[in-house]
């Protein structure tokens, strides 16, 4: 199989041509895009913030309590857990551009991170779909949906698209490989597909799999759960008198005797999906608009992130790397393909942001964990402070005591005398 060697794209982390490549006509009209300035400062905003944003994600729910590892916070912390992997391999990526296309790191290396952004690729995009059909489930059948809603199962289910996503990236840590282009005098991170059965099913399976029918399904949630919540049924109305104690009414909730509960805990109490949108909830005015708003940044978010990226995925399959193809579809093909995939690489950055930030839960455990380290830097600076004082104070009774025997030896010669 002959295809352009069109280097953008052939060397980008999901390189969809092969190295191996004929002369192609030469479109001089075309602009020329700095992929070795523009994507290596892209990545590394993509990456600073990306890297901030999911370890205090991480860090938030990895110290939950028992309580709050429900459904949904068991795949965000998954879903922040694959963003951080991808996202610390991408500083080598973004030395790669600024170097020309060389890797100097090995071919190991160019193996693990190449295979690591299809993993990222793949689960980041299993774990949204997941959560979307959690919050379906949570939303619009919150009671028919108890016994499946289950932690145990949400973790079964990690377990699954982990493999699923391992499988997938199995074949790219297979064909990806250093190798020398002469022609630029470097060492190239690409994969060399060996046959057009590679090529295509690789990139047909990345297309569906990967974007297709998590859009569907995405679609398909979110789109019954804002007709659900426009229909103004709320998001779940349920008298005192129902046999399931997950999901009582507010009323209900809040004359507990024993052990008052402010409101916002009583409109929280038995949810199951991040951010308090939980099952239990009756939502209106702000907070019905907010839910909507959140719903629509989901869908909004991964369409736009990841589409284009697709969009130009999809061109490279129609033109299958003909070497006379027209100059629009080599330039896109070429300099749309590093920078579409900055877009989606952003994603990382975002799904944080959208499904742990914007809850106010989430937003009152980070500050009450940026206070119990504040407190803790505090009381260590006043213990170290006291212990300073301390030997300070001790330091100048030594001097006096030190001061009073060398008084003391001085008048002892003169009394004698």
């Amino acid at each position: 199989m002959e295809i352009t060697n069109d280097l953008n794209s052939t060397f980008s982390p999901y390189s969809t041509t092969n190295v191996n490549a004929t002369a192609a006509p030469n479109c001089t009209d075309w602009p020329h895009v700095p992929m070795t300035t523009l994507i290596p400062a892209i990545y590394s905003v993509i990456c600073v913030l990306g890297i901030v944003a999911n370890a205090l994600a991480v860090c938030v729910l990895a110290h939950s309590s028992a309580s709050r590892r429900t459904v949904a916070n068991t795949f965000m912390l998954n879903l922040c857990v694959s963003d951080l992997l991808f996202l610390l391999s991408l500083p080598l990526w973004a030395v790669y551009y600024s170097q020309g296309y060389n890797w100097p790191f090995g071919n190991i290396a160019c193996k693990v991170c190449g295979a690591l952004h299809n993993l990222n690729l793949y689960a980041s995009i299993f774990f949204i779909t997941s959560m979307s059909a959690d919050r379906y489930l949570a939303i619009v059948h919150p009671l028919q949906s108890q016994s499946a809603r289950d932690p145990k199962r949400a973790r079964l289910t990690c377990i699954l698209v982990w493999v699923l996503a391992f499988a997938c990236s199995v074949p790219t840590f297979y064909l990806r490989s250093t190798q020398h282009v002469e022609a630029l005098g470097v060492e190239a991170c690409a994969i060399h597909y060996t046959s057009d059965t590679w090529f295509y099913t690789l990139t047909w399976l990345k297309i569906i799999l990967a974007f297709l029918l998590p859009l569907l399904v995405i679609s398909c949630c979110y789109g019954a759960i804002g007709r659900h919540l426009l229909a103004g049924t709320g998001l779940l109305r349920i008298h005192p008198s129902t046999n399931a104690p997950s999901f009582k009414s507010q009323e209900s909730c809040c004359s507990k005797p024993e052990k008052p509960l402010t409101p916002q805990q009583c409109v929280n109490k038995g949810s199951s999906s991040s951010g308090g949108r939980g099952g239990g909830r009756q939502l209106e005015g702000r907070g019905l608009e907010r839910v909507l708003w959140t719903v629509a940044a989901v869908v909004v978010s991964f369409f736009c992130c990841w589409f284009p990226f697709h969009c130009v995925t999809f061109i490279d399959l129609l033109h299958g790397g003909d070497p006379m193809a027209s100059c629009w579809a080599q330039w896109t093909i070429k300099n749309l393909t590093p920078l579409t995939l900055c877009l989606g690489f952003s994603n990382s950055a975002i799904n944080p942001v959208l499904y742990c930030f914007i809850g106010n839960h989430f937003r009152g455990r980070l500050g009450g964990l940026c206070k119990g380290l504040c407190a803790c830097l505090k009381a260590r600076g006043e213990d170290h402070s006291h212990q300073r004082g301390s030997f300070s104070t001790r330091l100048s009774s030594f001097s006096r005591k030190l001061s009073d025997l060398k008084d003391l030896a001085i008048a002892e010669p003169s009394g004698s005398a």
